[in-house]
């Protein structure tokens, strides 16, 4: 009994840990699977000899291993001194973060495994419902407060072709399909051993399937023109209309931010990169500058003939907003612009700030979330803009696609963290791509700055962490994939398909 107990804290923790791993930067679902495999074990209480409370322990240590690994670049917020924490409390602080992003997703997942081993594992119908309900459950989180990365971003970047099935459902069908193909290999494992070479082809077929089918998605996003680089057209439903754009990458330390010189240095360069986009040939639709670029109020250094998009802070009212600045050529100061809707708790958003007229920890000041919408709108074809942790709302972006959007523009700034976040930020960027059939330029103050096609394939990157431009041809498109059209509604339908199945097969018992 007891090494089997050992047994079962060992499955937890190493499934946990090496789905932790399996996630981006690294993006290997064939290594996730494994770890879904053992998350299906802790599931299966054997008729009763493992309790509902020690199944949701175990399911809670793999849910636990797979944050803390996976999150691990909170860490670099320490030390937290540059927005007045003191410094024997900063390291504190970030711990404290991290643990309870931690026991977040252990409460969560517990919960998941206690529901499904009531209702029998081995069951298909149950595989169904349990797979559609995690899918929904990520779907949910992208919209709250915290950053989360979850298991349908496990195929990028190393299963490109595994990802294409995102344009069909998007990110929580993509995860619903991970916790299927895991559940099939461990119904296999399980099995008797005359049983178990046909759920092993049952699984084999229904990766095969997926892959195929993903493939299909992303040949007919190619298939519906790709921009050659140049600026001319090429098709892609709307004629193929492209734009070539300067990215600036000023690389400023977030702690050295607002210091005068700092300021002062990234004025220059973009005045310098104004004047570069103003004299390229072939021309330049204009400047992008990451989020929180320019101070409250900050005027554009030169009147060029371009357009700039920049990140920056502005009031509505009494209220501070993050916002992505829009400004038109030849002026100097913002016409338009998409406020930052999810704003970081504490970070930059204070709940109840308003009684108490509290700051918060943000060295701007405390922030306030703007509109949902995330449609930007110009002359020259609307834009979808996600501002920072925001490009994990996959949702929110198919949105801005119904609504017109003809690309999507990521704005951050991910100083003071690891090039790990950098490569979860990339992973992201090319499932939103490949969600929305739209080409994806991310602007950020020290990386990822890069270019995405409409299936998910990276076309330029800018070096991480140091000053430098680079001029992007992102081609407009005005085709719709059916996650733009129909968002989760297939995740919705296996819910329901696995809600009527167990219904028909109760009855008929």
């Amino acid at each position: 009994m007891g090494n089997d107990r050992r047994a079962g804290w060992i499955a937890a923790g190493a499934g946990g840990l090496l789905a932790g791993v399996a996630l981006p930067p690294l993006g290997w679902p064939w290594l996730l699977w494994p770890a879904v495999v053992l998350l299906w074990s802790l599931t299966d209480g054997h008729a009763g000899a493992v309790s509902a409370p020690r199944r949701f322990r175990r399911g809670g240590l793999w849910g636990l291993a797979a944050v803390l690994v996976s999150h691990r670049w909170l860490l670099w917020l320490h030390p937290l001194d540059w927005i007045g924490v003191p410094g024997p409390l900063s390291l504190p602080i970030c711990l404290a973060l991290w643990l309870a992003i931690g026991l977040a997703a252990a409460l969560l997942v517990g919960a998941w495994t206690v529901l499904v081993g009531r209702l029998d594992p081995a069951r298909p119908s149950t595989a169904l419902l349990a797979a559609a309900v995690w899918g929904l459950a990520e779907v949910l989180l992208a919209k709250g407060p915290l950053f989360w990365l979850g298991l349908g971003a496990a195929a990028l970047p190393g299963d490109r072709a595994l990802a294409g099935l995102a344009a069909l459902g998007g990110a929580g069908f993509l995860a619903a399909l991970q916790l299927l193909i895991g559940w099939g290999l461990w119904r296999a494992l399980r099995a008797l051993p005359a049983q178990r070479a046909r759920w092993l082809l049952v699984t084999l077929a229904l990766v095969a399937t997926c892959h195929l089918a993903g493939l299909a998605l992303l040949a007919q996003a190619g298939a519906e023109g790709h921009g050659d680089g140049d600026g001319r057209r090429d098709g892609g439903g709307d004629g193929g209309r492209t734009e070539r754009w300067l990215v600036l990458q000023p690389a400023i330390p977030t702690r050295e931010k607002f210091e005068a010189d700092q300021q002062r240095r990234l004025l220059q360069r973009l005045a310098f990169a104004q004047r570069q986009a103003a004299a390229a040939e072939p021309p330049v639709q204009g400047v992008l500058l990451s989020e929180g670029s320019l101070a409250l109020g900050q005027l554009l250094p030169e009147a060029a003939p371009v357009e700039v998009l920049s990140g920056g802070f502005r009031r509505e009212g009494v209220e501070l907003r993050s916002s992505l600045l829009r400004f038109e050529p030849d002026q100097l100061r913002a016409g338009g612009w998409v406020d930052k809707h999810r704003v970081v708790p504490l970070g930059e958003w204070v709940p109840l700030a308003s009684l108490w007229r509290w700051s918060g920890l943000s060295a701007v000041g405390g922030v306030e979330p703007g509109p949902s919408s995330r449609l930007l709108a110009r002359p020259g074809g609307d834009v979808g803009v996600a501002i920072c942790y925001e490009l994990s709302d996959g949702a929110a972006l198919a949105a801005a696609t119904r609504q017109g959007a003809r690309w999507l523009l990521a704005s951050a700034n991910l100083d003071p963290y690891p090039l790990q976040l950098q490569g979860q930020f990339a992973a992201l960027a090319q499932l939103r791509a490949i969600e929305t059939g739209r080409w994806l330029v991310s602007s950020a103050n020290t990386g990822p700055s890069l270019l995405v096609d409409a299936d998910g394939r990276l076309r330029e990157q800018l070096p991480p962490a140091r000053p430098a431009t680079g001029l992007f041809t992102v081609q407009q498109r005005s085709t719709l994939t059916p996650y733009d059209r129909w968002g989760e509604g297939p995740l919705i339908g296996l819910a329901l398909l696995a809600g009527a199945w167990r219904w028909i097969s109760r009855e008929r018992r």
